[in-house]
């Protein structure tokens, strides 16, 4: 009786992996949503292009490296954090596009990219503002460029805790 139960428990706590695959799906969505805004975003670019400076130009380029860059996050997030904690995506496995990080992203992996690309989104939002001066006061720019700097910050202790932790595990192995 004590195996049935056991057993049971651990069927049932192994399947609620499953009870994630909607938020990944969800992320499917808003990944669909970016790319109508991000068509949207274009298509007013490309119309207004050739009455604008190149201050506006250059805003509008860095919106869509900005929509850009977030999209990539999100697949990222869903690729990996479905193979990570939800099931391998075997349909993937034979086809020439896999792409090559797929699968070899781990729990760790994952973190240092999500806050990798959290920097270079601020980055590129400070530098729009950089660049926009007039919409902004001095005292929002020292917030963005704090708020940035501690952005770094965060990735720089992410990665040598990583780094110290893969130390440590080879360290102990020998």
């Amino acid at each position: 009786m004590r195996d049935f139960i056991e057993g049971s428990v651990e069927r049932l706590i192994f399947a609620s992996r499953w009870l994630l695959a909607p938020f990944y799906l969800g992320l499917v969505g808003a990944v669909l949503v970016l790319l109508f805004k991000f068509c949207e975003m274009f298509f007013n670019f490309a119309v207004r292009a050739f009455e604008s400076d190149s201050t506006a130009i250059l805003l509008a380029v860095l919106n869509l490296i900005d929509y850009t860059l977030l999209a990539n996050l999100m697949i990222l997030v869903i690729f990996s954090g479905y193979e990570n904690f939800v099931s391998k995506i075997t349909i993937a496995e034979n086809s020439p596009d896999r792409p090559e990080w797929m699968g070899e992203v781990d729990f760790a992996g994952l973190k240092l990219k999500l806050i990798g690309s959290i920097v270079a989104l601020s980055a590129i939002n400070l530098l729009g503002a950089f660049f926009n001066l007039k919409d902004w006061t001095s005292e929002q720019l020292a917030w963005m460029v704090g708020i940035h700097l501690a952005f770094v910050f965060t990735a720089v202790m992410f990665a040598l805790s990583e780094k110290i932790g893969i130390h440590g595990v080879v360290h102990k192995g020998k």
